[in-house]
């Protein structure tokens, strides 16, 4: 991702705190292994569910068969909120990742991220590429979707700090 501007909320931060770099921040987001997305219906209503994600260049990665609520919003609206983080309250750092889901259909780059499925989870989440989306081993789709940040917020625990990140 490119460098983002940064800045500590002293609203929301200890006064002791300092702001969480942005390489902190970018680590957190390439280590997690569960995001919780969260997508609007198409009546308003929001629709959270934890999934896998992937960080490649500059954007975050999911995936998510057709007719799963997650897809099915994303045909009306495009807005997401990916979070990560603990359910510890005095060590840890939180992330909420802002941005608009975008399809992601060419083969060579759906190839690139199929490879960084199976890195990251050492051979767990394997995927096919075909018709511009994954192929599970099932024979099950999945559609790719790219989320570039466009705010970023970083909770830090113990010492409490809120950091945005703004793209």
């Amino acid at each position: 991702m490119n460098e983002p501007t940064t800045e500590l909320d002293s609203r929301f931060s200890d006064p002791a705190a300092v702001a969480t770099g942005w390489e902190e921040t970018r680590r957190a987001l390439e280590a997690a292994e569960l995001f919780w997305i969260s997508t609007v219906r198409q009546d308003g209503r929001p629709h959270v569910t934890p999934l896998v994600a992937v960080l490649l260049d500059d954007a975050l990665h999911f995936c998510t068969g057709p007719t799963e609520q997650k897809a099915l919003n994303l045909r009306h609206n495009a807005n997401v909120i990916l979070t990560t983080g603990c359910n510890d309250w005095q060590r840890g750092l939180d992330v909420v990742v802002e941005g608009e889901a975008v399809r992601v259909a060419d083969h060579e780059r759906l190839s690139l991220l199929a490879d960084a499925w199976t890195r990251k989870w050492d051979g767990q989440w394997r995927y096919t590429v075909a018709d511009g989306a994954f192929r599970q081993a099932g024979g099950g789709e999945a559609l790719v979707f790219a989320v570039e940040p466009t705010k970023i917020v970083a909770f830090g625990k113990g010492t409490f700090s809120q950091t945005r990140h703004l793209f």
